[in-house]
Parts: structure tokens; sequence; C-alpha cells
């Protein structure tokens, strides 16, 4: 099985459908054979590396409330994120762009570190107030995730490096009319749009994996007998074997 996920690393939904996705699959007896491929998105690509803004500051703008009106959502995003055992710390965020984040994590999956830096990027963002938007900020997240550092450095310095991978997601995204994240696709076919309930993702693996492991049924559509070979001899019509 494999499951894409769709994902920016400044998304409070993103950080926590991903926890809910991986407690689903722990209880998943199959969830070894199941394949997880982080998509990159982009939630603002016009968003300033430094924007001089906390993110209530942010959010009130964007959406035009107030300071303690936009306080009040995010402590209720902080409410579900520690369901699952996160914690948000609202008051530190640095938003920021993320392309250089998502090249990042481009170069990561090539070294098959892919799973280990997003967890890294997500909680250096939500939890430990960091500037993900810095080159040497995201090396040393790279370093930690077991990634060599400079080659990290090299990667984020080089403009055009993996950029081509963050863009056929983004316009794969556009052909699946994914318009906001965390956004999973289950073996192409069925899809899960945002941070669902743990029973969500629990019954969606298991009904894709019942669906992969049925035997296909095949609907006979033959018209004649006796025109083809089994058990090693071939019987002629209006004959008998000799």
């Amino acid at each position: 099985m494999k499951i894409e996920v769709w994902s920016d690393f400044v998304c409070p939904f993103c950080y926590i459908g991903k926890r809910r996705l991986e407690m689903a699959l722990a209880q998943f007896p199959h969830r070894d054979q199941v394949e997880v491929e982080f998509k990159a998105f982009e939630l603002d690509p016009a968003a300033g590396k430094g924007i001089g803004k906390n993110i209530h500051e942010a959010i009130a703008e964007k959406y035009g409330i107030s300071m303690e009106e936009a306080k009040q959502a995010n402590h209720g995003i902080g409410e579900q994120a520690a369901s699952v055992g996160l914690r948000y710390d609202f008051d530190n965020m640095k938003p920021t762009n993320t392309l250089d984040a998502h090249r990042l994590a481009k170069f990561a999956a090539s070294e098959g570190k892919a799973a280990e830096l997003s967890e890294k990027l997500f909680r250096a963002y939500f939890t430990e107030g960091q500037y993900i938007g810095d080159h040497d900020t995201l090396a040393n997240i790279a370093e930690s995730a077991g990634l060599g550092r400079e080659k990290a450095l090299d990667v984020l310095e080089d403009q055009n490096a993996y950029l081509n991978d963050v863009r056929i997601d983004e316009a794969v995204a556009q052909q699946y009319g994914i318009t906001g994240v965390p956004f999973f696709i289950l073996n192409q076919k069925y899809a899960i749009s945002g941070a669902q309930p743990l029973e969500t993702f629990t019954s969606a693996l298991q009904k894709v994996w019942q669906e992969e492991a049925a035997a296909p049924v095949l609907q006979d559509l033959s018209t004649e007998e006796d025109v083809a070979c089994a058990d090693g001899s071939c019987i002629v019509p209006g004959k008998e074997e000799k």
C-alpha cells in the first residue's frame, strides 16, 4: 500500500494529521507493507522569509480578526495537537516561506531520510520556535536527522537544487484539485482531506488493505468449450483424445 501525503511545514493541521496517520499505522498489522511518501505543498508561496510578525499577528491580519480572536483560534488548534501528544508553542513560532525547507526535504528523500527530516522540521517550527527559513538553521536540522550538514548547505545555497521535484509535487496537487493540506491519497484511489480523527485513518487502512488482498473475481465471457489445453493435453473438438 502506498500513501502520499501533501503537507506544509508551517501548517498546524499537517503535523496533527501526520501524527494521527502514524498512530493508525502503529495499530495496523500490515504496517511494514505500507509506504508513506511526503509531497511538497506551499500554503503561501508568496510569503517572505522573515515577515516580522508572530503567528498571532499573521493570523489576525490574514483573516481580518482581532489578536484576541487569533489567540483563541490558535489555542483551539493547540488543544487538538496536545490530544496526539504534540506541544505547540504559538508565542514563539516564526512564520516564513517554506520553499527551501521543501527543497531540503527532497534532498533528504534522495538520501532515504525523508521521514526523519519531516518530523524534525515540524518539531523545529511548532515546538522549538526555530526559524526554518534560515539556511544555517535548516542545515542544523538536517544534521540532526542524519544528513551531512555541509551537503545540506550546498543544496540550500543552490536555488535550483531539487526545485523541480517540489514543482512536480505542486503540479500533481493541482491536477488532483488539492487546495488545502494535509491531504492523503491511498493507492491513488482514496483520499483523506485534513487532520481527520484517528478512526478515519484506521478504517481507511483496513478498507484499502482488504481490497488489495481480495482475490480478483473474473467474469467468464467464453462462448465455446474444448478450445484450450489443460493438464498436459489438448482436446480437439469432435475427436476423442488418443
